[in-house]
């Protein structure tokens, strides 16, 4: 594994490091790709109950490094569409995988550090965060899904907005609008975003796997195809070992222990 993207596995909560503190962690072609090659393997490690998305050095993510941009080989508009496609996987696995992912925002989630932030479950924020679209600013309308999660999130009249004339806004603007879940004090952010992860990481897997694939129903399904799939994600819950832990526990008025399964 490269050491662009730096992992570890505790208690069934991996974090997920961008590591490229020097470039304010941007996100090249080999750290996109690493990226992919970690989040395929926890979609497929029943030991991964949660994941939790940082940037090494203070910062998120920048999003796309410019600086290589600018020295990148001619392509073709074929070849330069499906590349972007692929590595724009990233949000997407974050989005469906049947794990929660949260993002600690520090410094500055901005471009496509902005739209992977989005594509997370839940985003804890440094009080002196700064979060933008940004894409305006150089030309460009946006990718890694950015449009779509900030548009079901707070609506298309201000995600036009804050795409279109690509406004700084801080860690608590963008809590004001929901964009982000929690702020808190700088020193504070990397001890509340992992309590938060690892909570998600002790809790029942199976159903807040279900908890997320419903609300991802909802945003593109209709209702009768929503009832359904509850009706079968439930069903499936109510075998689940956690679900009869968490009854007995209920019986017995004491805390729940869940094993993920």
């Amino acid at each position: 594994m490269s050491d662009l993207v730096l992992q570890h596995l505790d208690r069934g909560l991996l974090t997920v490091t961008m590591n490229r503190p020097e470039r304010r962690n941007a996100l090249s072609a080999e750290m996109q790709f690493a990226m992919l090659d970690a989040l395929h393997a926890a979609t497929k490690n029943a030991e991964v109950r949660a994941i939790l998305l940082k940037g090494a050095g203070g910062t998120f993510c920048v999003g796309g490094d410019i600086q290589a941009m600018t020295t990148k080989a001619p392509a073709t508009l074929e070849e330069n569409v499906t590349d972007l496609r692929s590595r724009m996987e990233i949000s997407r696995l974050v989005h469906q995988m049947q794990k929660p992912v949260v993002a600690q925002v520090d410094g500055a989630a901005a471009g496509a550090g902005f739209s992977l932030a989005l594509a997370c479950d839940l985003r804890i924020a440094s009080e002196s965060a700064k979060i933008t679209t940004a894409f305006a600013k150089i030309g460009f309308p946006g990718d890694y899904g950015g449009t779509f999660f900030l548009t079901k999130m707070i609506g298309s009249a201000k995600a036009r907005e804050l795409y279109l004339m690509s406004p700084v806004l801080s860690a608590q603007e963008a809590l004001g609008l929901g964009i982000v879940t929690k702020v808190v004090p700088d020193a504070e952010t990397e001890k509340v975003a992992h309590d938060v992860a690892m909570s998600l990481a002790q809790g029942p897997t199976i159903a807040l796997g279900y908890i997320k694939k419903n609300i991802n129903n909802a945003e593109t399904m209709s209702l009768e195809d929503c009832f359904d799939g509850e009706a079968l994600h439930l069903s499936r819950c109510r075998d689940s070992t956690d679900h009869k832990e968490a009854a007995k526990a209920f019986v017995e008025k004491r805390k729940p222990t869940f094993a993920g399964r």
